[in-house]
């Protein structure tokens, strides 16, 4: 467990997580009259004894827990807050849009997971594996709950460490993903936003915006030029040039966008592009979902931008390049 002071104020704490990335970063800020948290990690041993011994090492009682803010309802950043409400009988807080995300993904009833797999089949993923991604979803649950009582976070403004931190509606990554930003320390928690040397995954979902990836480019233009020193990063190293890794960003999903452009020439499901794009790694179930959701962003912003079109061919979506007329 690794606890790294960023001010006076303001602590960021590994969580284990069981994924190639080890950690999702949290944040814990020490308030006049108490603490506050950032995100909490999966509901799992491993990062409940991680909190364990932060409450240990910090010092931080549990009745001074003030409050637990969540940046979006990924099961990394909020499996665990229903625990920590238990524990510390603090409110938590999300975005409205998240708030909703997590009964239709994770509440009693749910079928998202099915939705899910049905959308990887039309996508033409074999029926095995669209079969194996609804299960492994719905594995996904046991890291969530319990469920917290939610609150809907302000709009505007909220206190963290005794400072004002803005909010920032950033869609892209999650459709109610915010950032935080403390203008007089020129600091940007960014959550899952802006990644150092990974880019965050844009994925389409079951019964969320139509076209993620477009709203992904106009949230990071949201942050680009904000006066920041210190971006404060979910996964990975904090990163210190913003522009310049928000520039490095756009790049990359520019030449994707322009390679998987080509590559459905004659008409290719977003099944085939993954399996292209991705045929030198050995994905798992996990990984699958992943791959195939953020292939559908990519090609469902071709079509939005009139570079490809989509048919229906044999029960499967098919895309291809939009032919001169």
């Amino acid at each position: 467990m690794t606890i790294q002071q960023i001010d006076e104020t303001m602590y960021r704490v590994a969580i284990p997580v069981p994924f190639p990335m080890k950690y999702v970063y949290c944040y814990v800020f020490k308030e006049p009259d108490g603490w506050s948290i950032v995100d909490t990690g999966l509901n799992n041993n491993e990062a409940a004894k991680a909190w364990e011994d932060v409450f240990f090492s910090l010092g931080i009682e549990e009745d001074r827990v003030n409050a637990i803010v969540i940046t979006h309802f990924h099961p990394d950043h909020f499996g665990l807050s229903g625990w920590l409400q238990e524990k510390t009988g603090a409110p938590v807080y999300i975005s409205n849009t998240d708030e909703q995300m997590v009964h239709r993904v994770w509440g009693e009833g749910s079928r998202q997971a099915e939705k899910v797999g049905e959308m990887c089949r039309e996508h033409g993923a074999p029926p095995e594996l669209a079969k194996s991604i609804e299960h492994n979803m719905k594995r996904l649950s046991k890291f969530v709950h319990p469920l917290p009582k939610l609150t809907v976070l302000p709009e505007n403004k909220i206190t963290l460490g005794g400072n004002v931190w803005e909010i920032i509606e950033t869609p892209g990554h999650s459709d109610g993903l915010i950032c935080l930003y403390q203008r007089e320390k020129h600091y940007l928690l960014a959550a899952d936003h802006v990644l150092d040397k990974i880019t965050p995954n844009i994925s389409l979902w079951p019964d969320c915006d139509k076209n993620p990836l477009q709203n992904y480019f106009e949230s990071l233009k949201k942050v680009q030029n904000l006066n920041v020193d210190i971006t404060l990063t979910a996964h990975g190293n904090i990163v210190n040039h913003l522009a310049v890794r928000v520039e490095e960003i756009f790049v990359h999903h520019e030449k994707r966008l322009e390679q998987i452009e080509m590559l459905v020439n004659d008409g290719w499901t977003a099944y085939e592009v993954a399996s292209y794009l991705f045929e030198n790694r050995k994905l798992t179930t996990h990984q699958w979902r992943f791959a195939i959701a953020e292939i559908v962003a990519h090609l469902e912003y071709l079509v939005f931008e009139k570079r490809v079109v989509k048919e229906v061919k044999e029960n499967k979506y098919v895309y291809m390049q939009k032919k001169a007329s």
